[in-house]
């Protein structure tokens, strides 16, 4: 079971199609231990606002769709959980496994240590059973979720696809990826360089939101980073590709509210996932 405080899981209980979701950025529930000193606010400049219910509708179609509840400023469940900002940690030590991403640098390691434009989160370092606790009560629940989810759908229909659901900035922060001021496509698909998935499925998504009118690019800026590298493999058909929309196609950044954009990205998204049902259902018949 999931804590229900930490994580949402909608959708069947079991899998009824080969396809699934995840939304792992799209949290704002502020725990009491969070102990910023940046505001609420603030701290809800690395969401990606809106996208579980975005995609919900899919839910009715079959796909099981999990998203964490949790700031993403708080714990990264993108991220390793051996991704240690040491710079963040009382004393910069670890006693556990270390797994840097190179993110930790730009404050964006599995616990945030500054916003998208370099201010400070907090004005102290973190003690390490803080960080241990946030990890066991976040991080390992959302994983462990989203690997059983990919087994049994594997399991049951001899292939899985995963599609890891996220939303950017229209215009990269002072440590945005891409470099400072740089403008982001309306799209962007990461796939780590077609590591995670089949050339087919990255293809397939870019056709049909293209042919929608979308600017779309391919692992520019955004690659993909631990959701989907740790539990693809294409070769057992395992397959999962990241998905960023931009953020000025269904709201507005300044005020965080949705605008006239959202429907007709919703209703595109629908047609998109249709679309993909159709394709997995079709390779899982000529496996």
């Amino acid at each position: 079971m999931t804590p229900s405080h930490l994580l949402t899981t909608d959708g069947p209980a079991e899998p009824v199609v080969p396809l699934l979701l995840d939304s792992p950025h799209s949290g704002f529930d502020f725990p009491d231990d969070f102990g910023a000193i940046a505001s609420e606010f603030d701290l809800r400049d690395g969401e990606d606002s809106f996208i579980d219910e975005l995609y919900r509708p899919a839910t009715e179609r079959g796909l099981m769709l999990l998203a964490a509840r949790f700031p993403r400023t708080y714990l990264d469940p993108n991220r390793h959980r051996g991704d240690i900002d040491l710079d963040l940690i009382e004393g910069g030590a670890w006693p556990d496994e270390l797994a840097p991403s190179g993110k930790a640098p730009i404050g964006k390691a599995l616990l945030w240590r500054t916003l998208d434009d370099g201010r400070p989160i907090y004005d102290r370092t973190l003690p390490v059973a803080e960080v241990q606790g946030r990890i066991a009560r976040c991080h390992t629940p959302y994983h462990q979720t989203l690997q059983r989810w990919i087994a049994s759908t594997h399991e049951r229909f001899g292939a899985s696809w995963h599609i890891n659901c996220h939303s950017m900035n229209a215009v990269a922060g002072t440590q945005g990826e891409g470099g400072a001021g740089s403008e982001r496509a309306d799209i962007v698909l990461g796939d780590r360089d077609g590591s995670t998935c089949a050339p087919g499925f990255t293809a397939i998504v870019r056709e049909v939101l293209v042919g929608m009118g979308y600017q779309v690019k391919v692992n520019d800026p955004y690659k993909g980073v631990e959701l989907v590298r740790a539990y693809s493999n294409p070769a057992l058909r395992r397959h999962s590709l990241q998905l960023e929309i931009n953020k000025r196609l269904y709201m507005d950044e300044s005020t965080r509210l949705r605008h006239a954009g959202y429907e007709s990205l919703q209703k595109n998204l629908m047609t998109l996932i249709d679309v993909l049902l159709d394709y997995t259902q079709a390779e899982v018949k000529r496996a």
